[in-house]
């Protein structure tokens, strides 16, 4: 059973006599007439006899995304005198505390609007936690972004090293390149066939610049990016696990508060449970003025289980502030780290290009030379330069 309100009888909360603004009158499931502010949320057994100071309104969840609004944090805890959880009057039907979180419950729980409806946003799907693969210990929403934010680290990681191999390769390939292109085999060539040779001899030393540069360029536009990038991305997956960490201790230690407090309240409810029935069995002024103690005791009780429910609720609102926060910047750092590396792969292709383009021009020049290989024109040229005379041999005549 929940409380319920009560309408005032005669001689009590009657209208000639009412209440002062913002408080109402409710009954507990064992009979005990208590009243409540609905400004303040403060519950008291004594009845309100003065009004009290100006009502302070109830504080409103502050935001800084999402156009300026942000639903709910989901529900808070909410107490009313009574007894412990499962007992009369402590009934929390409304909400299911797991992991020290409060979540709606499933039977009760409103239709919840997604934050960013049409994105698959990082901030509407990690807020409850998750059995590892051994099923041993619980992993938090927000641990299992950062496990993927640091998994793209090492990928990124990686891809640096890949393209530090293809550096070194690069480099290896333009000195056997050079080293080749001062090779002295078939340097006697001649005409020709002799300049189409010693052309393309020249076109390896070409084409060995042309990997030298493409080799720099990749570490200075690829492979040094990556790197940077990565390690500035290592510095802030740290500040926002010690952050979000940290306020997730803050609740937990925010709601053994609560349940240490429900635990005293419980006690003193009990205590004055049995004082009463002491009372109806034997009158005595002593009994009466224990009533009292207990009544009081139970009261601050209370008060004090109200106090900590409210610490616990603002602990819980700046998590959740917090968690909506860090998870969109994870979301943008994942977005800034996935376009940066689009963008340098982009440049390892079109620098690939550029160096297809400069290997083409110089293979040009030995194409345009084998195009002009004339073997009639080599003989020509090597008789006129090495002939030995040109009067033919005849008979011997008798």
């Amino acid at each position: 059973m929940k409380p319920r309100k009560v309408t005032p009888q005669p001689g009590e909360d009657s209208l000639t006599c009412p209440l002062p603004p913002g408080w109402q009158s409710y009954m507990s499931p064992q009979g005990h007439r208590y009243y409540v502010n609905a400004f303040t949320n403060e519950t008291t057994w004594e009845r309100p006899s003065s009004v009290p100071g100006t009502p302070r309104s109830p504080g409103s969840q502050k935001s800084a995304v999402l156009a300026g609004t942000v639903p709910s944090a989901g529900p808070a805890l909410e107490v009313c005198p009574g007894s412990q959880e499962g007992e009369p009057g402590w009934e929390r039907s409304s909400e299911s505390p797991i992991n020290c979180v409060t979540f709606p419950h499933p039977d009760t729980m409103q239709e919840q609007q997604l934050l960013k409806p049409t994105e698959w946003s990082y901030c509407d799907y990690f807020w409850a936690d998750k059995k590892d693969p051994q099923g041993n210990n619980t992993v938090s929403g927000f641990e299992i972004l950062l496990q993927k934010q640091l998994k793209g680290k090492q990928m990124q990681k990686e891809m640096a090293e890949f393209v530090r191999e293809r550096i070194k390769i690069e480099e290896e390939y333009a000195k056997n390149l050079s080293k080749l292109s001062q090779n002295s085999l078939a340097a006697q060539e001649e005409g020709t066939l002799g300049e189409a040779w010693a052309q393309l001899k020249k076109s390896l030393a070409d084409e060995a610049e042309v990997h030298l540069k493409f080799s720099s360029k990749l570490q200075s536009e690829v492979e040094k990016p990556l790197l940077n990038f990565r390690e500035n991305f290592k510095k802030d997956m740290k500040k926002y696990d010690h952050h979000i960490a940290d306020l997730r201790k803050q609740l937990a230690s925010r709601y053994t508060a609560v349940e240490k407090a429900r635990k005293a309240l419980t006690e003193r409810q009990k205590d004055l449970e049995m004082k009463t029935q002491q009372l109806e069995i034997k009158l005595s002024n002593k009994t009466e003025e224990e009533i009292k103690k207990a009544r009081r005791k139970s009261t601050q009780a209370g008060d004090d289980l109200m106090r900590c429910v409210d610490l616990y609720n603002q602990a819980q609102s700046k998590w959740f502030e917090e968690m909506v926060t860090s998870t969109l910047e994870l979301e943008r750092l994942e977005v800034e780290r996935v376009e940066m590396i689009r963008q340098h792969l982009c440049q390892y292709t079109q620098l690939r290009h550029e160096t297809d383009m400069f290997n083409q021009s110089t293979i040009e020049p030995v194409d345009q030379l084998l195009q002009k290989v004339e073997p009639a024109k080599d003989r020509e040229l090597w008789v006129q330069e090495h002939k030995t005379g040109d009067i033919r041999p005849v008979d011997m005549e008798i």
